[in-house]
């Protein structure tokens, strides 16, 4: 391997159309080793040459390379996006903390106006939209007038940001899902500095489906929200090197496959090796013969797959993908020029050294479904008949009005995942297209929606002729957001309700989006299955999730002929009729900018205050305690209670829910109490502004097993000491008042889900100074430190099982502050109530220095109050 200490950076100039141009020599500078590494390290490795300097600079440039000798590193790199990309609901958390902490300023002695991004931070207000009105005209007019009077409050919040804060913009709600507007408006893929020196677009984003935008080339990833705020005000976020797991392609997909179950499928793999963390990269000649839109929906699910990243380098097709969607041929132009200049490009015939390599042929990949609970349980589409029966499920009493015994009772079109290729929804308008020649509809009990990622789906299915279809067989338009994929899938059909009622049925969801964990959907189904969109609404025509599609007929026509689902299915040349037909570049941007012209939004008044005016008896928005100059450590040696002792596979779900706010709860009883609607309080997510409402929001979910007490209400714990079973926060509050520290205790993959910060919140909140777990899932464990809380790695074979913790047994913790380190071997003892001890050496799931500063000063936002103010205090 070729020397790289004092690596000097090195330029290539060029010109296009008589524009002169200047990058990187990445090849030139680093040599023959430069084509070894895989496509994401080169741009981490670019990343380093550009924003470091001197000694740092050559150290992490070696690391990288010396990753080529085992294809691992246990070395450290900082990485600087360009941008940071957020959502309402997690925007509407990281802004509230910022407001707090420019109070916390103003309090100090400080001027609050010194604290503002310092890089450009985009938010899509799309978490928000619920899918109240469906399968009429004007559903999408109904829902969006909904949102904006259900959020006002919270939505004057996030404009009081946009004008308060430097480089905030805010896209109103009705421009489209976060992750599409991305891919469709935000993403430059290569960058032009003010110095007229081109580079890659990277970036991050609140949300664990960031990577969805690797399908075109631009690195990034999902972070949680106190992850983000770290970049955000300056800091770079440090990175172990990562492992990177090489996907080689081959082959093309079989006609009538879609994007969809080719990412049902990687999914399936990945976590069958265990991905946890890793980068995954994209390569081989099979990935020539996929369009970008189908590249992006796989790069979508990372997080379903366990991965950091799911990175697709640069080709003809990502041009292709620039040009449909209105890019200028100038800019085309030059990133064909960089990605060959910087040589970032794909080479389908390329071998780079990987950590490990798994081969999918594409031609092998077939129609699937994957459920009922995990995104990667993976089933050919006929098999939801064997799943559900093997379930036996047994009605309590007959449906009325012919619903089966497990009735699709939501069917959606749903998600950035799949609504943002557009290949996708001309197919399912292409099938609905058929069933309405055919005489087909959708049974009364099933809730059908079609919420697309972009405003451009209603033009370029307009002038495919596809969206009357659509709406012939209930898939109109509910508006442009994240909607049933997040939870917002609002009420149950009435049928199902009654059905439900008398335990007649055991309804499920089907959906193209990304997460099927059981109530994600719905608070009231546990059963999901994820699949295309035109599968979607084959399911809906038949209405019973019980049935084999290949097999049976989907519905017998009104001339009494069953109709199978081959006959509906579309071919790939009528879909490529329909996207010669439908799509204009003009569209993309014409409709974000009529979209975000939303008269309604820019009439909602709100502060021009440097300083956020706190309301005292608001229910959405509350100054957070954690907002102070001064934060206390959790760090030390300790004595504590488990809080709870959960299983495997806690989602952020079970942590902190997102979905609709059941009216019988104790948070609604709270909010109550307090003025509000219990028959409209909105979802778990609008209240992330208030840390009251979140509070007693944690770990409330029906499907939550606190092994400390299993038959518990929702929601509630026991208090050791008393032995009471009381709510969770109550719980809480008793320890605190006692002096008696509290930890969690946990199995497998814990945090599993989204980057919703709250989910580490909330555990701060409830006093939990550490969660002792078999394995945690990357941005949960970020968010953990983040908010100052101790994430520790049990040893191999011990288990929430294997301990079988009891009320009144303890946990001993020798954690000091001095002492930390990535990765350290922390002594824990198991204190029993009877008196035994079992002693034990839990691993510090800790990556970084900057993970270990954190922690010493109790969490992201302490560190921020404490830089802003130093330069203000430092003559």
């Amino acid at each position: 391997m070729e020397n790289t200490n004092a690596l000097p950076p090195r330029h290539v100039r060029f010109t296009l159309n008589g524009v002169a141009h200047t990058c990187l020599d990445l090849p030139a500078m680093v040599g023959a080793d430069y084509w070894r590494l895989p496509v994401v390290l080169r741009l981490l490795l670019e990343n380093a040459l550009r924003n470091m300097q001197g000694n740092e600079r050559d150290a992490a440039v070696s690391a990288l390379l010396r990753w080529l000798d085992q294809g691992t590193s246990d070395a450290e790199i900082a990485f600087q996006p360009g941008r940071v990309l957020m959502h309402d609901t997690t925007s509407t958390p990281a802004l509230v903390d910022i407001a707090a902490m420019r109070d916390a300023l103003a309090e100090a002695g400080t001027d609050p106006a010194v604290l503002n991004p310092v890089l450009p931070v985009d938010v899509s207000v799309d978490h928000s939209l619920a899918v109240e009105a469906y399968a009429r005209a004007d559903a999408a007019a109904l829902n969006l007038d909904l949102e904006l009077r259900r959020n006002a409050e919270r939505y004057r919040f996030l404009r009081w940001a946009s004008k308060a804060l430097s480089n905030v913009r805010i896209h109103p709600p009705g421009t489209g899902i976060m992750h599409t507007i991305n891919l469709e408006q935000l993403a430059t893929v290569v960058c032009q500095g003010d110095d007229g020196l081109l580079f890659p677009d990277m970036m991050i984003g609140t949300d664990s489906h960031t990577p969805m935008i690797n399908g075109i080339g631009v690195l990034g990833w999902g972070v949680g929200g106190l992850e983000a705020q770290t970049v955000m005000f300056g800091m770079p976020t440090l990175l172990r090197i990562p492992d990177v797991i090489g996907v080689r392609l081959t082959g093309a997909l079989a006609p009538g496959v879609t994007a969809t179950d080719l990412a049902l499928t990687v999914t399936q793999r990945l976590r069958a090796i265990e991905v946890s963390g890793e980068f995954v990269e994209f390569f081989g000649p099979g990935v020539s013969s996929l369009s970008a839109g189908s590249r992006c929906v796989v790069a979508n699910m990372a997080p379903e797959y366990g991965a950091t990243t799911g990175y697709f380098p640069i080709d003809a097709a990502t041009l292709d993908y620039l040009r449909q969607t209105g890019r200028t041929e100038a800019h085309i132009a030059r990133v064909a020029a960089y990605a060959e200049h910087a040589g970032i490009a794909l080479d389908p015939h390329a071998s780079p050294r990987y950590t490990r390599v798994i081969e999918i042929a594409l031609d092998q990949v077939g129609m699937h479904v994957a459920g009922p609970k995990r995104p990667q349980d993976l089933h050919p589409y006929g098999h939801t008949k064997p799943i559900l029966a093997a379930l036996n499920f047994q009605p309590a009493a007959p449906a009325v009005g012919g619903l089966p015994r497990y009735p699709v009772a939501i069917a959606a079109i749903t998600s950035c995942t799949n609504t943002s290729d557009p290949r996708l929804l001309m197919a399912a308008g292409l099938l609905a297209r058929k069933a309405r020649q055919a005489g087909l509809r959708v049974p009364a009990w099933v809730k059908t929606s079609l919420g697309p990622g972009s405003p451009a789906a209603a033009d370029y299915l307009a002038r495919a002729g596809l969206l009357d279809d659509l709406a012939a067989v209930g898939f109109d338009i509910v508006g442009y957001g994240c909607t049933t994929c997040i939870g917002n899938s609002g009420s149950l059909p009435g049928p199902v309700r009654d059905a439900m009622a008398v335990g007649a049925v055991h309804p499920v969801a089907v959906l193209s989006g990304n997460r099927n964990f059981t109530g994600r959907i719905h608070p009231d189904l546990d059963l999901g299955f994820l699949m295309s969109p035109p599968l979607v609404i084959a399911f809906a025509l038949a209405g019973d999730a019980e049935r084999d599609l290949s097999q049976e007929p989907v519905q017998t026509a009104a001339d009494g002929r069953p109709v199978p689902l081959h006959e509906l299915w579309p071919s790939d040349a009528d879909i490529d009729a329909a996207m010669a037909r439908g799509l204009q570049p003009d569209d993309y941007r014409a409709a974000f900018k009529i979209a975000s012209a939303n008269p309604a939004w820019q009439a909602l008044q709100s502060p021009d205050t440097a300083r956020f005016p706190w309301d005292p008896a608001s229910t959405a928005l509350r100054r957070p305690p954690f907002a102070a100059t001064e934060q206390a450590g959790q760090l030390g040696h300790y004595v504590a209670h488990p809080l709870l002792v959960l299983g495997d596979d806690i989602t952020t779900d079970h942590l902190s829910p997102a979905s609709a706010i059941p009216p019988d709860s104790l948070v609604a009883d709270f909010l109550v109490a307090r003025g509000d609607d219990r028959h409209d309080l909105n979802v778990f997510a609008s209240r992330r502004g208030n840390w009251e409402v979140m509070m007693r929001a944690a770990f409330y979910s029906k499907s939550l097993v606190n092994r400390l007490c299993p038959d518990a209400p929702v929601g509630h714990t026991r208090h050791a000491p008393s032995g009471r079973v009381e709510p969770i926060w109550e719980a809480a509050e008793h320890y605190r008042q006692e002096g008696e520290p509290v930890v969690l205790l946990a199995g497998a993959r814990f945090g599993t889900g989204s980057s919703r910060d709250w989910a580490a919140k909330g555990q701060r909140l409830l006093g939990i100074r550490a969660v002792l777990a078999v394995s945690f899932e990357r941005i949960h464990r970020s968010n953990l430190i983040g908010m100052g809380i101790l994430p520790l790695r049990l040893p191999d074979g011990v288990t929430p099982d294997t301990l079988a913790m009891q009320s009144g047994d303890q946990i001993e913790i020798d954690a000091p502050a001095a002492s930390l380190a990535p990765r350290l071997s922390v002594p824990v003892r198991i204190l029993r109530a009877n008196g035994a001890v079992h002693a034990l050496h839990a691993t510090a799931a800790v990556e970084t220095q900057l993970d270990v500063r954190l922690l010493r000063m109790g969490g992201v936002i302490p560190a921020i109050l404490a830089d802003t103010l130093r330069p203000a205090t430092t003559p």
